[in-house]
C-alpha cells in the first residue's frame, strides 16, 4: 500500500484533545479532536460527543487513551517493523502466543486472498523484501531471486484460519499454517494494516455510543456527520511522484456518501525508486513477482469498512486500469476513482456514484 504500517513512534504525552461545540447539527453536539502518533506518523480521530443515545459516556481523555492503548496493541501484533511483534516473531521462526488481532487480521487476509484471488497475498512477504519494498532492504532482484522468493510465498500453501493452527499450550509456529511441506512464508499485512486499524478504533467508538466519526490513520473510516452537518469530506492526492505531503496537492475532494464509510487511496507516487532510468514502484503482483507497470497511478477505493477498502485498492494497482474500471462499474457495492496517465496527461475516472468535487 501507498501507507505502508511502520514501527509505531508513540508519544502518548504528545497526543492532544481540542473540543469545540457543533455549530448546526444540534443545540448539544460537541465535536472533539484526538490527534496522536502512530504507524509511522500521526492519527487523527474526530468525534461527536452526542451520541447514539445521548451523551458518550467515557470522558474525552478517557477515550484518547484507549485509542492509544488500541494502537499500541496492534502495533505489537501486526507491526513488521516492531521486531518484538508477534508478526515478526513468527515470520523469524518463533513460537508465539497470538492474539484476537492476529487471528482475526488472518482470518480476514485469507479471505481476501481468495476473493481477489490472489491478487492481495500477505504471505507474500518474501517478493516485497527482495525489491526492497518490505521489512528488509533489497533491490533490483535476479530472475533467479525473483523465482526463489516466490517459491516460498503464497496463501495458497497455508490454512485459512490460524485458530486452528494453534497448539494445546497456546503456542502458533509459521511451520503450524503450513497446508503443504516446505519453507512457512513470511507474512506482510502492509496491504490492509492502517485499513483494518481504522476499523477497529471504529469498532470501538460504535461501542461506547459515538454515531459521528472521522477516522484517519492515513487511511479513513467515516459515518455521521461533520461539525457542519454535512456528509464527511475527504481530500484526494494527485498522485505526482514526489507529492509526499498528505493533502498538499489535491486532485479533488470526495464527499461521503450516508452510513458508514472506509476510503483508501493506495498508489505508486510515494514509494518506488529509479534505476537506469526505468521506474520500480512498490506495487507487487504477487502472481508474478515483479512490480506492476501499467498506467494507473492511484485508486481511491470506498467501501462499508475500511479494510476492504484498502485491499480492494491494493487489488486496483496490481490489475491496472481496465480491470479496475470493470470491477467499480459494476455495481459490486464499491466506488471508486482512478487516476491514470495517457500519454503524459493525467486523467480521472470514476465510478457512477463516485462524484470527485473539485477544488
Amino acid at each position: 500500500m501507498m501507507n505502508m504500517i511502520k514501527k509505531v513512534a508513540y508519544a502518548l504525552a504528545a497526543a492532544f484533545i481540542s473540543i469545540s461545540s457543533a455549530v448546526s447539527c444540534a443545540p448539544e453536539d460537541e465535536y472533539i479532536v484526538i490527534s496522536g502518533y502512530a504507524q509511522g506518523g500521526t492519527y487523527t480521530v474526530k468525534l461527536n460527543l452526542n451520541g447514539r443515545e445521548g451523551r458518550v459516556g467515557p470522558a474525552p481523555e478517557e477515550i484518547r487513551d484507549t485509542i492509544d492503548s488500541i494502537l499500541l496493541r496492534i502495533d505489537r501484533s501486526l507491526s513488521g517493523y516492531n521486531r518484538n511483534s508477534v508478526l515478526s516473531r513468527l515470520n523469524a521462526g518463533e513460537a508465539v502466543v497470538p492474539d484476537s488481532l492476529f487471528l482475526d487480521m488472518y482470518r480476514r487476509s485469507y479471505s481476501i486472498y481468495e476473493r481477489t484471488e490472489g491478487v492481495v497475498d500477505v504471505a507474500s512477504a518474501p517478493l516485497f523484501d527482495i525489491w526492497g519494498f518490505g521489512f528488509s532492504k533489497g533491490e533490483l532482484p535476479s530472475a533467479e531471486d525473483v523465482a526463489a522468493a516466490k517459491s516460498v510465498s503464497g496463501m495458497a500453501r497455508l490454512v485459512g484460519d490460524a485458530a486452528a493452527a494453534v497448539a494445546p499450550d497456546g503456542t502458533l509456529l509459521a511451520s503450524g499454517l503450513l497446508a503443504d511441506g516446505g519453507t512457512a512464508p513470511k507474512l506482510n499485512f502492509n496491504a490492509v494494516a492502517q485499513g483494518y486499524s481504522c476499523d477497529v478504533i471504529a469498532d470501538y467508538l460504535y461501542s461506547i455510543g459515538v454515531k459521528d466519526m472521522l477516522v484517519d490513520i492515513g487511511e479513513f473510516f467515516c459515518d455521521g456527520l461533520n461539525p457542519s452537518g454535512r456528509p464527511w469530506t475527504i481530500g484526494i492526492d494527485r498522485p505526482v511522484d514526489g507529492n509526499n505531503d498528505i493533502g498538499a496537492d489535491l486532485q479533488g475532494v470526495f464527499r461521503a456518501p450516508a452510513g458508514p464509510h472506509g476510503i483508501v487511496t493506495s498508489g505508486n507516487y510515494r514509494k518506488f525508486y529509479v534505476r537506469d532510468g526505468k521506474k520500480y514502484a512498490h506495487t507487487i503482483d504477487p502472481r508474478t513477482g515483479y512490480p506492476v507497470t501499467h498506467s494507473l497511478l492511484s485508486a481511491t477505493v470506498v467501501a462499508s469498512d475500511a479494510v476492504t477498502a484498502d485491499a480492494y485498492a491494493t487489488w486496483c494497482m496490481v490489475v491496472g486500469l481496465e480491470e479496475s474500471k470493470k470491477l467499480l462499474g459494476s455495481g459490486c457495492g464499491f466506488e471508486g476513482c482512478l487516476i491514470y496517465d495517457e500519454q503524459g496527461v493525467m486523467k480521472t475516472w470514476c465510478s457512477p456514484g463516485f462524484v470527485l468535487e473539485s477544488l
